[in-house]
């Protein structure tokens, strides 16, 4: 059975979303995902990522002006039983009455294909998620990460366009979770399917998505890779969102960065380009792209430790500096505890620095 065969581009064009009581849950969207492609929608409750599913899946549908294609099929108006989509629901959504295998070959009963059809998919399918030894257990006698392989076993077996995961991982304790997902997107990538998948986990967002879509109040704040992303956020709410950050304010004069009581950073050429000279800017960089040097140079900022603390794999430093606001946090990666109080200096390249726009912080 060649599930691949079957993927096919996602399109949204001006896709919108009120609920009967008013809410705009979701404003215009525009969005493409690729055949093959596995695309996370990350954000926090209430921003928009499921009704998005919701809406591809055909389970709710968009206002009127929206429009959705699989391919070049008009889907906008299509109920889920017409949208050949599969579903993984946080909750599994399996059949407590039914063993393993029952629930793996469900789709295809209810489409009705002959017991001989079914027995050879399931088969198949039992072998791809490694459940052979389970087929005959009821769903209670299975752990987390069994019936997570079986709910996405019963979700491609009908050999669907796409794969919707809506927070799949989420009831699963962190080190489970942590291993399947790895799991999931190999099997995602090997089978080739296109597929979405929800979550709030910005790790887990990094690990399975090609590209991640971060949505806040509605709408996209940005798309892009998990480095670009990170590396790059557009604002302070996707910055802010994946992973630490530090935030300060101040202006450039010339080819430094101010930020007041004779404390500045050197600005690389693309930021002297990019600010305006004089005006208040926002900058932004990553408690591991800041140093804790022993000595002094010319751009160096003098601060003071207030807490050090040892995480295993870093060691978390909070460090004061007069001319902000608020402390700075930095990972450092040697296995060095620091002293409140100690007085540090601190080193940030230019090239780690990303602005954010006037006072956004």
């Amino acid at each position: 059975m060649n599930i691949a065969k079957s993927s096919v581009a996602i399109t949204l064009n001006q896709v919108q979303k009120t609920f009967a009581d008013g809410t705009l849950a979701l404003k215009p969207l525009d969005l493409h995902v690729e055949p093959g492609e596995i695309l996370v929608l990350l954000g926090p409750s209430g921003c928009g990522k499921t009704t998005t599913l919701r809406l591809i899946a055909g389970l709710e549908f968009a206002d009127q002006g929206g429009a959705i294609h699989f391919g070049e099929r008009d889907v906008t108006h299509q109920p889920i039983e017409h949208r050949q989509v599969g579903m993984v629901f946080q909750s599994y959504a399996l059949f407590p009455n039914m063993n393993v295998r029952e629930n793996i070959g469900y789709g295809l009963r209810v489409r009705g294909e002959s017991k001989a059809q079914r027995h050879a998919k399931v088969a198949e399918m039992l072998t791809m998620f490694d459940l052979e030894p389970y087929a005959e257990r009821a769903i209670h006698q299975l752990s987390g990460g069994q019936r997570q392989r079986v709910a996405l076993a019963r979700a491609i077996i009908t050999q669907p366009e796409v794969l919707l995961l809506d927070e799949p991982l989420s009831a699963l304790d962190a080190r489970l979770k942590q291993r399947l997902r790895g799991e999931i997107h190999q099997m995602l990538k090997r089978l080739g399917i296109t597929a979405i998948y929800v979550t709030h986990d910005q790790e887990e967002a990094m690990v399975m998505g090609d590209r991640i879509a971060v949505l806040e109040h509605g709408e996209i704040a940005q798309i892009g890779s998990a480095e670009e992303i990170y590396l790059t956020p557009n604002n302070h709410f996707v910055a802010d969102f994946i992973g630490q950050i530090n935030c300060f304010y101040g202006k450039r004069e010339h080819d430094v960065f101010v930020l007041g009581q004779a404390q500045q950073l050197r600005l690389s050429e693309q930021h002297c380009a990019q600010l305006h000279e004089g005006r208040p800017a926002t900058a932004m960089v990553r408690p591991e792209d800041i140093q804790i040097l022993d000595e002094a140079t010319e751009e160096t900022l003098l601060g003071e430790v207030q807490t050090s603390t040892f995480l295993g794999d870093r060691t978390r430093v909070q460090v004061k500096i007069a001319s902000l606001d608020e402390p700075l946090l930095i990972d450092c990666f040697a296995r060095r505890h620091y002293q409140p109080d100690q007085p540090v200096y601190l080193s940030i390249a230019p090239q780690r620095l990303v602005f954010l726009g006037d006072r956004e912080c």
